[in-house]
């Protein structure tokens, strides 16, 4: 079997240095805005950063998607404005649903700040079927215990969203939608459940190969659709699997905004810069601005 007859797109990407840390983004991209409903694909570290500091993501405001964030290694406090408080931890995942309108910080909590935190993980924004783009925000924590385990000899495959290998994740989710943790020993196989109409798999750490083709670490690979193949290590790795329905129409991307319609975006950028956006509890006096030109937009 060819490269071309498993792999149907290829994303390398682009990485900011945010001062202490990484973050390398896949999506959105020139190549491809989305796979399935992930409109945005970004590896957090891995870092570890001195004592006394940490990660301070000020209050801003997302509409018309769900973030998803999951970690590998350290801790990050959640707050939102419709008064969630939460400090997420490896394994966990904390799904956030901006529909009409959220406003959200991330930061460092006190115990981490005090050891030096480590950040390793992966934030994703998912697109929301039209139906539900404007519905009421709200937001969700299922910790790791919850959500199923597939394991195997050399592998620990965690469901974080949906249904693969038989297990079905409770994480809601509004569009079908395929999300794993693909933890693989030295000479670990598992192989890539085939049935969603868009799959892709990223490498965040270590050395991973699918049928026999080496995947590059940091680099999305999206499958051809109905591709049945086997993923392999030989030292041990971390990928990630993500994907699901193919959207029929497009979103659009403009800072923190996703949309089906750029008019939305524009209202959105309006409502933030004159303060019409919920405040934060517990973190009402910070807020970063909106840019005049963001790192984060879809092409074209």
């Amino acid at each position: 079997m060819t490269r071309d007859d498993l792999i149907l797109q290829t994303i390398t990407p682009t990485t900011h240095d945010l001062g202490g840390f990484k973050v390398h983004r896949t999506l959105p991209s020139r190549p491809r805005t989305m796979v399935g409903p992930f409109i945005f694909f970004d590896q957090m570290g891995p870092a570890d950063l001195p004592k006394g500091s940490g990660i301070d993501v000020r209050p801003h405001p997302h509409i018309n998607l769900a973030t998803v964030t999951y970690l590998f290694r350290g801790a990050i406090g959640h707050r939102d404005s419709v008064g969630s408080d939460v400090v997420i931890e490896p394994g966990a995942v904390n799904l956030m649903t901006a529909g009409r309108g959220i406003v959200h910080s991330e930061r460092s909590p006190g115990q981490e700040r005090e050891k030096g935190p480590a950040l390793f993980g992966i934030q994703t924004w998912l697109g929301l079927p039209e139906r539900d783009e404007e519905i009421d925000p709200g937001f969700e924590h299922v910790a790791a215990g919850d959500l199923p385990v597939i394991e195997d000899t050399g592998v620990r495959a965690r469901v974080i969203m949906g249904e693969l290998w038989g297990r079905r994740a409770p994480t809601t989710i509004y569009a079908e939608t395929i999300y794993a943790d693909i933890a693989l020993a030295a000479g670990g196989a598992i192989p890539i459940d085939s049935r969603a109409d868009e799959r892709a798999l990223y490498v965040a750490e270590g050395d991973a190969s699918i049928d026999g083709m080496t995947l590059d670490p940091l680099t999305l690979y999206v499958l051809r659709p109905g591709l049945i193949a086997t993923l392999r290590s030989e030292h041990g790795a971390r990928v990630m699997l993500c994907g699901g329905e193919a959207f029929a129409q497009v979103r659009h991307v403009w800072w923190n905004f996703v949309s089906s319609r750029r008019d939305r975006i524009e209202q959105a950028k309006q409502d933030w810069k004159a303060g019409r956006f919920p405040k934060v509890p517990g973190d009402e006096h910070e807020f970063i601005p909106i840019p005049e030109i963001p790192k984060t937009v879809s092409y074209p």
